[in-house]
């Protein structure tokens, strides 16, 4: 077993057998190989990572699991247990599917043949309990339990970090999502009760202990589905290019906004760009001093000095980046008059998802069940809550 594996809990040991006695009734042989990897919360830091700032996300204890037999033909035979959805295709035909779900697991494949890997036929199949849509990037959860499976299968020994990167590029490159590295570093780089305060300019990371105690994360879901392949996710990573394009005349040295400050910000690009650039701009710059001071404030234990800003990055999220949605402003608006609940933001790329909030733990079914009441009663929807803990990340469960 990998280094990296750990002893999952009681419900993920048993979704993981589950998928591979879906493999065995679907293919009709056992698994050569059974990659467990999580899905990830980001607690501050939103659309920071593709600007080169600093994100802090964790793994959850919420998983895909991935299946896998090698074939001794070039044919590719997938199947989504949680969809009843299957694909066929084969190596070297990298076109994308009609049925999107196909192309996270191919993308991997492509750019692991354009690095010289020469690959196999493959039957697999996965599943696990990432909501889908909720923000809890199942996609990076899938890119890198594919991407652990095959360095394993081929014996390959790529570093953790050169992994990640190749399941990044399948999402910028095949999927057509320009994310940035986050989700999938959280994915691979997990550790149980820690966060990673990530500088995804030149990736150094710190592990930043999360003492949780008497507090819980409550994730609520407002069935609110996006998807961020949507225009509005690169609409939001042009805008930001234009500001450091308009700032890069002034300062040469600007090569993101991670090198921008508030003065030059407020002082310079103001004047220089739409409003609605300027506005897009400045949240990161803040969020980037938000998740500095966010993590002073872990490193002394103070869970609320954090827990304001959290509700500080939602103000941001929704009034100047204008990622959120009704749903999710109304989800932290409940948050606020809730004096068990410490910290509320929206969490994710945006346009519906999960809210994310600190919430302490005795409160958590009444809370949940006056938020319900209300936010039912406004969108004729009810949130789902998710209680997640911290976990350790991409593991292989057996070989």
């Amino acid at each position: 077993m990998d280094s990296s594996s750990t002893t999952r809990t009681t419900s993920s040991l048993a979704a993981h057998s589950h998928i591979a006695r879906e493999f065995s009734s679907r293919f009709g042989h056992s698994p050569d190989i059974l990659v467990s990897s999580p899905g990830r919360i980001n607690l501050i830091g939103e659309h920071t990572d593709y600007n080169l700032g600093f994100v802090l996300p964790a793994a959850i204890d919420k998983y895909i699991h991935i299946a896998i037999r090698k074939r001794k033909d070039k044919e590719l035979h997938f199947f989504a247990a949680d969809f009843a959805s299957s694909y066929t295709g084969k190596l070297g035909n990298w076109e994308k599917s009609s049925l999107q779900w196909p192309d996270f697991l191919l993308g991997v494949l492509k750019e692991f043949d354009e690095h010289g890997v020469e690959l196999f036929g493959m039957d697999l199949c996965f599943g696990g309990d990432i909501p889908s849509g909720a923000g809890l990037s199942s996609s990076a959860a899938i890119e890198c339990g594919l991407a652990q499976a095959i360095n394993e299968l081929k014996q390959l020994n790529w570093p953790k970090i050169e992994l990640v990167q190749l399941a990044q590029a399948a999402e910028n490159r095949f999927v057509g999502v320009q994310c940035g590295i986050m989700d999938q570093f959280a994915s691979m780089f997990g550790m149980k009760d820690k966060a990673i305060l990530l500088d995804c300019r030149n990736l150094k990371y710190e592990y930043i202990p999360l003492a949780l105690d008497q507090y819980a994360i409550l994730l609520l879901d407002s069935q609110v589905k996006h998807s961020l392949a949507s225009s509005e996710y690169n609409v939001r990573r042009e805008q930001c290019e234009m500001g450091v394009k308009a700032l890069r005349k002034v300062y040469p040295h600007v090569n993101s906004l991670r090198d921008a400050n508030r003065a030059m910000i407020e002082y310079t690009l103001k004047d220089q760009v739409p409003d609605l650039v300027y506005h897009r701009c400045k949240y990161v710059v803040e969020e980037n001093l938000r998740l500095q001071v966010g993590c002073e404030a872990l490193r002394r234990n103070d869970l609320v000095s954090f827990g304001k800003k959290m509700f500080a990055s939602h103000v941001g999220l929704s009034k100047l980046y204008e990622v959120s949605c009704p749903e999710l402003d109304y989800l932290v608006e409940l948050a606020r008059l809730e004096h068990s609940i410490i910290g509320s933001r929206m969490m994710g790329g945006g346009f519906g998802g999960c809210t994310i909030n600190l919430i302490r733990k005795p409160f958590i079914n009444e809370v949940v069940e006056r938020i319900t009441t209300a936010y039912e009663q406004k969108f004729a929807k009810t949130p789902t809550p998710i209680i997640c803990q911290l976990s350790n990340g991409t593991a292989t469960v057996s070989s």
